[in-house]
């Protein structure tokens, strides 16, 4: 592993036994630990040693793990660790030490997995089981190996307040949530997965904190520029007045996730809300620490969520393969543009993927963004994101849902509830059958029902604001400008409405998502012996036209950057017809052997017959763009 210096941040052990308590608080006249030994109910009250910059450190010889612990500032507040590896009590309470290497890894010769093999399965370990926890997570790990899954992504982990939420609200971003289970448990996960030849990736939020248990603000102001206001307030400060601290505070606890815990790699939350005017971005300072530490050992990878689709974070060297920075970016607009086609819908922000659809949701299959510089409706023609034509087709994460796309509804619908199944499963077997890396969010494999709901748990002062919050939020839409209508969104702080969000397996039994569970598991497999080794696609490769309601696709793939034993591959053309509309139409037949169709028939020498939903994908060796 990546050696660091010793860290400013959370409880460092001591060589010869014992801990160093340590705490960044430069408001704070003086700083007072309070640390009760394991089995003890005595709290004991030790002065904290200044030191430079507002730091402050105590050594106490005869700390161990599972001792508690917290900080008394002077108008006798106490605080948890701000870098806490774990806090039993919730947010409010102490944190506690441990042992990082009490967890014995069985994972040492695992190497990672090369991004072009990535197929992505995004769960909520909260909802994801009726268990909830990162025990009851693990043990479904071999069904998801077995259907073709080779990453899952965990929405956040960082402890958040109360037992229920997203994650997106954490306010200790060391530590594991207590409610799925300790440190331990999440590193056995890892392990887990490792040992099926998954990849495990861990979604973080390095843009704000949640609005309860954070208590920085209290003794030290300089985590917070307020020159930079955002929806949660001042904003974390990575460029302003003793911004250093900061940036290290998120550079180490991405190390810390991936060195420790052993994580493939990271999906940072918003980074468009991350406010950064310094020279160097913090989103090129996590990178690099990454590539240069433990990437220089294993394959790590960082993928972004960005609203401005700055391709420029996506750049690969001058081959075209190895990412400079970023590895890939979660595609929104092919969501949008697909949810649109499918849906109808367009309301807010889907109004910018109104305008011909099909077309939108071609271009984002070949290309990527849609929006590369445009002006964008929504936002009263602001020009919005840049060109994509040097970025292989493996720069997107791309997808039919997402938890955003299902729980900011109303009722936490899912696209197999809104849409005509014939087209919504053609939409999601393109995915998985293109160059782009898919994902899958959880119970999508059988077209689950189940909604996914905004669900938190906080204290009785928030928790009202927030259920009136999130109604006068979808006041603006016809369904609810009803007081009554609005009165039935769901309350986010009611254990129901988790309870209403976890998946039902049972509905695997049933037909119709049987079928839906075997044609995603055809076609990861045929992803996994077909597209995959020929991955990455050619930048720019991309091509799309519409005829009616037949869209026609086709991308050059390479002859693959994997790593392992494989067969000499040439370029090939992938090509696909699909129709989305909901009649039958005629279309030309792609050249090539054919790899999967459904809803086909021949017509003619030359032609095919598409049912609705109808899907011909085909690979052309030896062929050029």
């Amino acid at each position: 592993m990546h050696a660091l210096p010793a860290s400013p941040f959370g409880p460092l052990p001591l060589p010869g036994g014992g801990f160093r308590f340590q705490l960044w608080a430069p408001a704070a006249a003086s700083v007072q630990l309070e640390w009760q030994a394991a089995g003890s109910a005595h709290w004991q009250r030790l002065p904290m040693q200044a030191a430079s910059e507002g730091h402050c450190f105590v050594d106490v010889p005869q700390a161990s793990a599972g001792d508690l612990y917290r900080f008394a500032l002077p108008n006798g507040l106490t605080v948890p660790d701000p870098a806490s590896r774990r806090n039993p009590q919730d947010v409010h309470g102490p944190s506690e030490l441990t042992d990082p290497h009490r967890f014995v890894w069985t994972d040492q010769r695992w190497q990672g997995r090369p991004w072009e093999e990535a197929v992505v399965y995004e769960l909520h370990v909260g909802s994801f089981t009726p268990q909830g926890s990162f025990d009851a997570a693990r043990a479904r790990l071999p069904e998801l190996a077995a259907l073709g899954v080779t990453a899952i992504e965990l929405m956040p982990v960082a402890e958040f307040p109360g037992a229920r939420g997203w994650g997106y609200d954490g306010v200790l971003p060391y530590a594991p949530e207590a409610s799925y289970g300790t440190p331990e448990s999440l590193k056995a996960l890892v392990d887990a997965a490792h040992g099926l030849g998954l990849m495990v990736l861990l979604d973080v939020v390095y843009n704000h904190f949640g609005p309860e248990g954070n208590y920085l603000h209290a003794y030290c102001p300089p985590f917070f520029n307020p020159a930079h206001q955002t929806p949660w307030g001042a904003a974390i400060n990575f460029d302003g007045e003793g911004s250093q601290p900061v940036r290290e505070f998120f550079v180490r606890n991405a190390l810390y996730w991936v060195e420790e815990f052993h994580f493939d790699g990271l999906r940072l939350d918003a980074v468009h809300a991350i406010r950064d005017d310094s020279p160097r971005h913090i989103v090129a300072d996590i990178c690099e620490a990454l590539q240069s530490g433990p990437g220089r050992a294993r394959q790590v990878h960082v993928v972004l969520e960005n609203d401005l689709n700055q391709a420029r974070l996506l750049r690969r060297d001058a081959q075209g393969q190895k990412p400079l920075q970023a590895t890939a970016q979660w595609n929104d607009d092919l969501h949008h543009a697909a949810h649109v086609l499918l849906t109808g819908e367009r309301d807010g922000y889907y109004i910018d993927y109104a305008q011909q659809p099909l077309a939108a949701f071609g271009r984002a299959m070949a290309q990527g963004f849609i929006y590369s510089g445009q002006p964008s409706p929504f936002r009263g023609g602001e020009r919005r994101g840049e060109a994509t034509d040097e970025l292989p087709c493996t720069a997107f994460v791309s997808y039919l849902q997402t938890h955003d796309q299902i729980g900011n509804r109303a009722f936490g619908d899912r696209i197999d509830a809104l849409a005509d199944p014939r087209l919504v499963q053609t939409a999601r077997a393109a995915l998985l059958l293109s160059p782009h890396v898919p994902m899958l969010f959880m119970g999508e494999e059988w077209a689950a029902l189940t909604p996914f709901q905004f669900f938190c748990d906080f204290g009785p002062a928030l928790a009202q604001a927030v259920a009136d919050g999130r109604r006068r939020e979808f006041a603006q839409f016809a369904a609810f400008q009803d007081a009554q209508a609005r009165a039935g969104i769901p309350d986010p702080n009611a254990p129901a409405t988790l309870e209403a969000s976890r998946l039902d397996r049972d509905e695997c039994e049933q037909p119709t998502h049987a079928q839906a569970l075997a044609l995603v598991r055809r076609c990861l497999a045929l992803r996994a012996r077909h597209i995959a080794p020929r991955l990455p696609s050619q930048p720019g490769s991309g091509r799309w036209h519409v005829e009616g309601t037949v869209l026609y696709l086709q991308w050059t793939l390479s002859a693959g950057s994997s790593t392992g034993e494989k067969k000499a591959l040439r370029p090939a053309l992938l090509q696909m017809v699909m129709n989305l509309g909901h009649a039958p139409a005629l279309a030309a037949a792609p050249p090539g052997r054919v790899i999967h169709q459904h809803g086909c028939e021949a017509h003619g020498a030359t032609a095919m017959a598409l049912a609705a939903g109808g899907l011909c994908v085909a690979l052309q060796e030896h062929a050029h763009a």
